[in-house]
């Protein structure tokens, strides 16, 4: 097992520069931000040649890519720009089978105005997600969704539907466990009942003020907030344990949107709490 970066707080910087941090203190791959008009990997511009050159940077420093992140609304209520995603999703398929990438990280989905996720993900995922499932299926690449509450999947109940809906096992997740721990779901209990759908972990933990809770009660906001890895709820090594005794021996990587902490300070603050539960892989 080992720590990655998502270059998402990373965005108005090379790519070079994040990579050669995180091989300067000994992260152990990157989950790199994709899209049209990234600075790390352009989907609407990426070429052979970016490949190729992209590689030997890796290799130079001595690092992988974890997974692309191509984080967008599949199941938008807006047609064009629905379409504008799913493309955005297929072309980082294609990229990820260039550098060799097993993994595309992405969402579910968000309900459209008007429809619940049940009937999101019956009528719109069972049409959205076939079709990309089949190419990925060819370019010999997996589906990792994030577990954002926003989207389509915000409980057991609606992944349950969705691998129902969707039984292709080219389909799976990005599991963070963050998101269930403000909801009061079994974090542990998931990773048991889904680890054959974990393609991918996100490191991200949540703070809960239990005095603000007190005073506006669950319904309302402001009384949780995500923080680095350590610094909240999340009981890490029992979340690793539980990953490791049922399979998954791959990356933790960690979603830095802890607004207290600088960038690579917060990076640094993971990274040295996480490995403590295990011994840091080397590449």
């Amino acid at each position: 097992m080992y720590v990655g970066i998502l270059t998402g707080p990373f965005t108005d910087t090379p790519l070079d520069y994040v990579a050669a941090f995180a091989a300067q203190y000994g992260f152990g791959g990157l989950e790199v931000a994709t899209g049209p008009g990234s600075k790390h990997i352009n989907t609407d511009t990426f070429s052979e040649a970016d490949a190729t050159a992209l590689l030997e940077l890796l290799e130079k420093r001595m690092i992988r890519i974890s997974a692309l992140a191509a984080y967008t609304d599949l199941t938008s209520g807006d047609p064009q720009r629905r379409e504008q995603n799913i493309q955005t999703v297929h072309r980082a398929i294609d990229i990820a089978n260039m550098l060799g990438v097993e993994v595309v990280c992405t969402l579910a989905g968000l309900p459209p105005a008007g429809k619940s996720r049940q009937e999101t993900i019956e009528e719109d995922c069972s049409v959205v997600f076939p079709p990309l499932l089949a190419h990925a299926d060819e370019k010999g690449v997996k589906l990792a969704l994030e577990n954002w509450y926003a989207t389509n999947i915000q409980n057991l109940e609606h992944w349950k539907l969705l691998f129902d809906v969707v039984p292709s096992h080219t389909l799976g997740l990005n599991f963070d466990p963050s998101h269930l721990l403000w909801q009061d779901i079994d974090y542990i209990e998931a990773v048991e009942m889904y680890v054959d759908r974990i393609f991918h972990s996100h490191a991200k933990d949540t703070e809960i003020k239990e005095h603000r809770r007190r005073y506006v009660g669950n319904q309302s906001g402001g009384w949780w907030r995500y923080v680095i890895p350590g610094l909240g709820r999340v009981r890490w090594g029992e979340y690793i344990a539980a990953l490791r005794s049922n399979g998954y021996n791959g990356v933790l990587s960690i979603e830095h949107e802890d607004e207290t902490l600088d960038r690579e300070e917060g990076f640094l603050i993971g990274k040295k709490y996480l490995e403590q539960f295990f011994v840091p892989e080397v590449i």
